[in-house]
């Protein structure tokens, strides 16, 4: 059904659904497929749109990625004859602690069965979300790559009504230009938040409807990640490695992942917890660094890096989660914060969230109600498998944080053990985060500036260069999608106090302070093109002044096997 409505002054197309699904990663896709199947499954209809601010399905879609396939074999059982392309299955995990020139393996040890990827599969996750929007379209999902939701439509009762999507062409002016689309909206009866990890409505959202009250602080970390194509003799397919330590010191919490899998590809990347104090450190070039190293470089050797990214990753576990339902609609996968930190992953449980908020507004339009509050979906959560595994590995995050990388590992690692043999409970309670990542950052006088090697650009490369491998594009005629709430923070608050770290803690060279020949004169740039849609600017900022905005639909980062 479509209709013509005018809002203020912008005549808009509208577009009616039953069910209107913001993002197409692994949560909103596992929810339309698991509507239409419920709707099969009872004889009768439901409408389905998924919404991509992506150029494709999976254009956006970074992740490490090793994929526990519990929440697919629930979904799709047969999801191996529908070709969904869970491609290497892990054969050897190992754990290893690096110093400045050696290592210690530590594989030995006893490590918890669920810390360990037997019966897991290495992947590219934006591959796994191409596959399952085929099947979702096969099914009858309507599936709109390119369309960026920049706003939420609310009904007179203050309960959401669907989205706008589709603006193109404001000017930088932030005037409609030649080229202007005003885009459409979309009603729903209700509508699924799927954006991953900050999303910029979900914030909204969680702003507007309280969702955050009573829950402690959402905690990130920024995960950067490269795609190596490798010679035979360093490919070992089925390999997952992870390491702690350099060169990162003991109170900067972070650490390394390399699968080996597919056609000798190598993903390696480095995660750097973003409640980091020193705001001089650079997590790209430690990144960068890190791959310098005897123990990792000897993998790399005469490769060839063929893609790069960087993506924020919720950390915070339940403790953190804010409520996952608002009138009208529900918040999926990481737009509420469902990783599991130690395991490093949470597309299985975005799949699940998914499934479960689909099952809630299958049976609420059943019905016959709309834009109500889906709590069934809250209390499916509460006594699902993917509560009880984020239940018991609460404490790890704040352990980590409290005592640092290897004593709160360690900590972190038998509470969870504990938790996991005694239904939940921990000798700790829940322990809470405390300051907000922003709020974590230390004052530049108290630390000392850290001068990072320059890159041989055979194993480690510089910012742009690898923006470049990305594939990211914006439209250089619209106003920058990143908005300061005051333009003179970043010189006279943040420079002063903090050495301006935006420009150091992006892995995309957005953000430059630029002087004159002599010197002087600070100037704060953005170079909003070079974007990769990490959201770690809008997390990091410790004067909260940066609001990540949504592009127009298609523009950002172009991710091939990532």
């Amino acid at each position: 059904m479509s209709e013509t409505i005018a809002t203020d002054t912008i005549e808009r197309e509208a577009m009616e659904y039953d069910v209107v699904i913001v993002g197409a990663g692994p949560s909103g896709l596992s929810a339309a497929i698991r509507l239409k199947q419920l709707a099969e499954a009872a004889g009768t209809e439901v409408s389905v749109a998924v919404l991509e601010k992506g150029s494709e399905v999976g254009a956006h879609i970074l992740s490490g990625a090793v994929i526990d396939p519990k929440g697919i074999n629930e979904l799709l059982p047969n999801w191996k004859e529908l070709g969904i392309p869970l491609e290497t299955k892990v054969t050897r995990d190992k754990f290893v602690i690096l110093g400045p020139n050696g290592d210690l393996d530590i594989s030995w040890l006893p490590f918890p069965k669920w810390m360990l990827n037997h019966g897991n599969y290495i992947a590219s996750l934006g591959n796994v979300c191409r596959a399952l929007a085929t099947h979702a379209e096969a099914l009858g999902v309507e599936i709109y790559p390119g369309m960026a939701a920049s706003e939420v439509v609310y009904n007179e009762d203050g309960s959401v009504k669907g989205v706008v999507a589709g603006v193109f062409g404001i000017d930088k002016d932030g005037n409609p230009g030649p080229d202007y689309q005003p885009g459409i909206e979309l009603h729903a009866k209700y509508t699924f938040i799927g954006e991953g990890v900050r999303g910029s409505l979900a914030k909204q959202l969680q702003a507007r409807f309280g969702l955050t009250n009573g829950r402690d602080a959402q905690k990130f970390g920024i995960g950067i990640k490269e795609l190596w194509q490798v010679p035979d003799e360093n490919f070992e397919p089925g390999l997952t490695q992870h390491t702690f330590g350099w060169p990162l010191d003991n109170a900067t919490g972070g650490g390394s992942f390399m699968y080996h899998f597919g056609d000798n590809y190598v993903a390696i990347g480095f995660v750097v917890h973003l409640n980091y104090k020193n705001p001089w450190i650079s997590p790209f070039d430690e990144f960068q660094r890190f791959k310098t190293h005897p123990t990792i470089r000897g993998y790399l050797e005469g490769g060839k890096r063929i893609a790069y990214g960087a993506r924020a990753i919720t950390e915070g576990g339940s403790q953190s989660l804010p409520q996952l339902y608002f009138p009208g609609g529900v918040l999926l996968g990481c737009s509420a914060g469902m990783v599991n930190v130690p395991r490093i992953k949470g597309s299985h449980n975005a799949v699940k969230s998914g499934m479960m908020a689909a099952e809630a507004a299958f049976e609420a339009i059943q019905g016959g109600r709309s834009s109500d509050e889906l709590s069934g979906y809250e209390d499916a959560y509460k006594k699902s498998w993917v509560h009880k595994e984020l239940w018991a590995v609460r404490n790890f995050k704040p352990l980590w944080s409290k005592f640092g990388t290897i004593p709160g590992i360690v900590l972190g690692g038998a509470d969870a053990m504990i938790a996991n043999m005694f239904g939940g409970w921990s000798p700790w309670g829940t322990i809470k985060h405390g300051k907000s990542d922003a709020e974590s950052t230390g004052l530049a006088k108290d630390y000392k500036p850290i001068v990072y090697p320059k890159p041989d650009n055979v194993f480690s490369f510089d910012k742009l260069s690898s923006v470049f491998l990305s594939s990211t594009n914006h439209d250089e005629n619209q106003p920058a999608h990143l908005k300061l709430k005051d333009p003179s923070i970043p010189v006279n608050v943040n420079l002063p106090r903090y050495g301006e770290p935006a420009r150091l803690f992006c892995p995309a060279g957005v953000y430059e302070v630029l002087y004159d020949e002599a010197g002087n004169n600070p100037k704060f740039q953005i170079n909003f093109q070079n974007c990769v849609h990490c959201k770690t600017c809008d997390i990091k900022d410790p004067s909260q002044n940066i609001n990540w905005t949504t592009p127009q639909g298609g523009d950002g980062p172009n991710y091939p096997n990532m």
